[in-house]
């Protein structure tokens, strides 16, 4: 088994962010261009391990069933509770925020999945909209092999009715239409190198093409909410808090322990809004 080491906090650059990246995150949904989480030697580290999580699927699951997987795998909890990540996400959150799930996005080589056009929110039984996903690239990540696109600006735009679908490509059933919903034509798209990460508003309006390249493009998302921000427990009854900084003067959600277990699996499953039904 690899022997895990400590991801040990980069000297510089400064992960808090400034007046004008704020300020371009209000306006737009979103932020790119930050400074690097891991170096290439950290993130060869963190790949190497992957496998080991991959191998806790059951036949028939793929890796968009790892969902808060954090909860009993230090190797995931460790990435998402990074103090590097953390300065970012503060940065927009303000002192008081806590982590709550986790997820992998990952494309094979020549593979037709998508993520249609969606907003992470529509998913969500939490209010109020106070969240934030931090992507981070396992994979450098660009147009040729299935990078994220976002339209700016698109989470001022409030919560928009999703559509099923039981004939799309995308992971997801819930979508918006391009041309009926939106449009994408001011989409931007997203390039990461491997050990970056993006920040997107949980109301911006994104999705990502298939790879048809022969690279892998694998993802880890992060949510994290302010400690206002109440999860529905009718719906996702298993959902639990991580507090990352500050204090919860809330207390409006059930607290998790720390994994202890490099490698594990909950024994639930989250529940989303289209699973439960709401939607």
């Amino acid at each position: 088994m690899l022997v895990s080491q400590p991801l040990l906090p980069m000297s510089t650059p400064s992960y808090c962010l400034t007046p004008e990246q704020q300020k371009f995150y209000a306006d737009n949904g979103y932020l790119l261009g930050l400074p690097p989480i891991f170096s290439r030697a950290e993130m060869d580290r963190i790949n190497a391990e992957l496998p080991n999580i991959l191998a806790l699927l059951e036949p028939g699951e793929t890796s968009k069933d790892i969902r808060e997987w954090h909860e009993a795998s230090t190797y995931l909890y460790e990435i998402a509770m990074h103090p590097r990540i953390l300065d970012l996400v503060e940065g927009i959150l303000g002192k008081n925020f806590y982590m709550w799930a986790s997820s992998f996005f990952i494309k094979e080589p020549h593979t037709n999945s998508t993520v249609g056009w969606h907003q992470d929110a529509y998913y969500w039984p939490m209010t109020p909209h106070n969240s934030v996903t931090v992507w981070l690239a396992f994979d450098d990540v660009d147009e040729v092999n299935g990078g994220m696109k976002l339209l700016p600006g698109s989470h001022r735009g409030g919560i928009i009715k999703h559509k099923k679908s039981l004939t799309t490509s995308s992971v997801l059933t819930l979508e918006l239409a391009d041309g009926s919903d939106f449009s994408a034509d001011n989409a931007i798209q997203f390039r990461l190198k491997a050990g970056e990460c993006s920040l997107h508003d949980d109301r911006a309006i994104h999705g990502s093409p298939a790879n048809p390249s022969d690279r892998r493009r694998a993802g880890l998302t992060v949510r994290y909410s302010g400690t206002n921000v109440k999860n529905d427990l009718a719906v996702n009854p298993n959902f639990k808090t991580y507090l990352c900084r500050g204090v919860d003067e809330f207390r409006h959600n059930p607290i998790g322990v720390p994994p202890t277990t490099r490698y594990g699996r909950p024994s639930f499953k989250a529940v989303s809004n289209e699973e439960a039904g709401k939607v």
